[in-house]
């Protein structure tokens, strides 16, 4: 398809793609090359008039159906079909079309492909399937689109014992994490070296992928081990990886406190310190009225002390009033896909999404992974409320509430 001189070779695993880079038009010299650019006048014109075959391989065993599946040209890949092309046809690794349609998120192609009796499930040698091809080059819509359409398995393993998921937190495609997440993939498994997908994050130092592990997983991940007896943390500063080494080491710390934690939270339900803060406020009050106001040695009260006191002590019941409305007020979450009312409004964004549909493109990160929810724009996910909230600027913790901006 060219010389080596002439174009570049991006490579993707033992198989490549050749792309001009001068812009010129490349040279169209057989069915492959055809295939692979898109010239379906000239492919019609080898197969029709130079009797060539789209169901061969080249010389290094791919299929134009490859070729046309990696670009997304469907024309070229329906013609392809039409005419003798088998949709499970496999390289010398043992690739089909739908991994190559994978590499550049070729939605379109792989719905014809699959429509056409493609398996969603076939394996290469190294164990991978379309889900794990796309996990690897972040192709977040195509993963989506496969595993809503079409039922693919996102908890899938590869011979290594890898999980798309693991790919993800490898790469640090956040996005694909997200979703993967979002789908309830497991955090917590581990593949044939002990890893889990916050391990594989922290060997490519992948800060933002770790972050988002960390705080939508059970924290159980923070401890396991791999094969080699090392935790998340410990693999991070045996690698030199000091920022994400004290991330990873706080939140164990965090996670090691849960005992105090659940003595102030649970015995107070979920108001955690705000109760306490109310009964300090009461007992201040009650103590400046014993010995202030009705103090023994204060022979007389004049009017000046008599209004100072009462004003002070209307002060303190208009703050425990407000305290208690700022603790116990809902700071605009976000409802949760089972607390929706199904007599609400139908035109309500929040009531028209199908948690089964293939149709988030673009912004995966209103993706909740915790909530299972599309949150709105400039809505954020509260770790310690666990809820999302409309406009979420902190947590503050004397209110034991979530503060708006």
């Amino acid at each position: 398809m060219g010389s080596s001189s002439e174009i570049e070779v991006v490579t993707m695993g033992s198989k490549t793609q050749q792309q001009n880079p001068t812009g010129e038009l490349p040279a169209i010299t057989d069915v492959y090359s055809a295939s692979a650019y898109g010239d379906f006048q000239q492919l019609r014109s080898f197969v029709e008039h130079g009797g060539a075959s789209v169901s061969l391989p080249d010389g290094n065993g791919y299929y134009t159906l490859q070729w046309a599946s990696l670009n997304n040209f469907v024309d070229v890949a329906q013609y392809i079909i039409e005419h003798g092309g088998d949709v499970n046809a496999a390289d010398n690794i043992h690739q089909t079309a739908l991994h190559w349609a994978a590499v550049r998120g070729s939605i379109a192609v792989a719905d014809l492909l699959l429509q056409n009796g493609a398996r969603i499930e076939a394996a290469d040698v190294n164990g991978y399937r379309a889900v794990h091809v796309a996990a690897q080059y972040g192709q977040t819509g195509f993963l989506n689109h496969i595993i809503a359409t079409y039922g693919a398995d996102y908890n899938a393993l590869d011979k290594e014992g890898t999980s798309p998921l693991h790919w993800a937190a490898y790469k640090g495609f956040t996005d694909t994490i997200r979703l993967l997440l979002f789908r309830d993939a497991c955090q917590n498994r581990q593949d044939n070296k002990g890893y889990t997908p916050l391990h594989w994050a922290v060997v490519r130092e992948n800060i933002e992928a770790c972050t988002l592990l960390v705080h939508t997983g059970t924290k159980e991940e923070l401890f396991l081990k791999d094969s080699a007896g090392f935790t998340p943390f410990q693999l991070a500063s045996d690698k030199g990886h000091r920022q994400l080494a004290l991330f990873l080491s706080k939140a164990m710390r965090t996670h090691r406190n849960r005992v105090v934690d659940k003595i102030i939270r649970g015995n107070l339900g979920d108001k955690g310190c705000a109760p306490i803060l109310f009964c300090i406020i009461v007992v201040l009050m009650i103590l400046f009225t014993i010995s202030v106001i009705a103090a023994p040695n204060l022979p007389k009260v004049t009017a000046m002390v008599g209004l100072w006191g009462w004003i002070s002590l209307s002060f303190g019941f208009c703050s425990l009033i407000m305290f208690y409305r700022c603790s116990s007020k809902d700071p605009g979450y976000v409802k949760r896909a089972d607390e929706l009312d199904r007599n609400h409004d139908a035109n309500d964004p929040l009531m028209s999404i199908d948690l089964n549909s293939s149709s988030w493109t673009g912004n995966w990160s209103q993706l909740c992974p915790t909530c299972k929810i599309i949150r709105p724009v400039r809505s954020k996910h509260c770790p310690t409320c666990k809820r999302c909230v409309e406009q979420f600027d902190h947590h503050c913790p004397w209110i034991s509430n979530c503060v708006e901006e």
